[in-house]
């Protein structure tokens, strides 16, 4: 039987994946001055990113760099401060969101310098790039915001190290375009941080085949076990999420050969401020470290 008339069909190209996914980038990345405690990502030593998801108030804050710092020099681990100044991406309008960008990075500047630790928070703007970067060591690119080239050109031009969350959304070869505009800008200095993708109606799924397929292009790969566990939405006006199954993530990825772990935690994630289902509680971080810091040296 002949086809009917009208334009025909044709079907979907494959997706370009990397041709070598047991390629790993050669180089490490400064993440900060090289005094700095966990400045540096690559190498034989694993990279954490390690904080409470926001900054609920000044002295919270400090306590929890200061505790986070001690239970790292016990491990013998290296890490870089995180919390966010603006949670600026909240399901509901009502929720808390942060100090504000400018006491919030004067105050994550003070606990670097304190600690001797290089600090980190989310930027949302050009103009939130440029003002930020006079205070912190790296810049992180929230994931729904991957894609929005201003503001990867203005983090690129900051001069500072620029850590993208590869969105929800994007498969792990379509970080190559976001690493193309940061280093058409001047950014040497980049990674991207694997952090789950949809999979159906509020939940994600973590597929730990993206580590060494984003490595394979060239860049460093760190995961997000928090962030993973999130189920977006999932409770009514706020995100909910399987906090418990972070360290489960965590081990996975570093199993699969991340270069680094974001991890957020608080001293009582359900009394937090915002993603406390998804944090992993203060107390169960020394045990957790030092078993990610064992399965990386099994496989290096």
């Amino acid at each position: 039987m002949a086809r009917p008339d009208g334009p025909t069909r044709r079907s979907a190209k494959p997706a370009p994946r990397p041709a070598r996914p047991s390629t790993r980038p050669s180089t490490k990345l400064s993440c900060g001055p090289l005094d700095l405690k966990g400045a540096v990502l690559g190498g034989r030593d694993l990279f954490f990113i390690l904080g409470p998801c926001a900054i609920e108030s000044p002295a919270a804050t400090r306590r929890m760099a200061r505790k986070i710092a001690e239970i790292c020099d016990g491990e013998g681990a290296r890490f870089v401060f995180k919390a966010s100044y603006d949670k600026a991406n909240r399901t509901s309008g009502a929720s808390f969101r942060g100090l504000g960008l400018k006491d919030g990075c004067a105050l994550l500047a003070e606990i670097g310098s304190s600690l001797g630790v290089a600090v980190t928070s989310d930027v949302h703007s050009p103009a939130e790039a440029e003002a930020a970067a006079e205070f912190l060591d790296l810049l992180q690119i929230p994931a729904f915001l991957c894609r929005q080239t201003d503001l990867i050109v203005a983090a690129a031009a900051t001069g500072r190290a620029v850590n993208v969350k590869k969105g929800q959304f994007l498969a792990p070869w379509d970080v190559a375009p976001i690493a193309r505009k940061l280093a058409a800008a001047g950014c040497s200095k980049y990674f991207f941080t694997e952090r789950g993708a949809t999979f159906g109606y509020n939940n994600l799924v973590a597929d730990m085949r993206s580590i060494p397929w984003i490595q394979s292009l060239g860049f460093h790969a760190v995961f997000d076990a928090t962030h993973s566990v999130q189920r977006p939405g999932s409770a009514g006006d706020s995100t909910g999420g399987d906090g418990e199954l972070a360290p489960v993530l965590a081990r996975a990825a570093v199993a699969a050969g991340a270069d680094g772990i974001f991890l957020e935690t608080h001293e009582n994630p359900v009394r937090a401020l915002s993603d406390g289902p998804n944090q992993v509680p203060l107390r169960s971080l020394p045990r957790l470290l030092a078993q990610l810091r064992a399965i990386r040296d099994a496989i290096r």
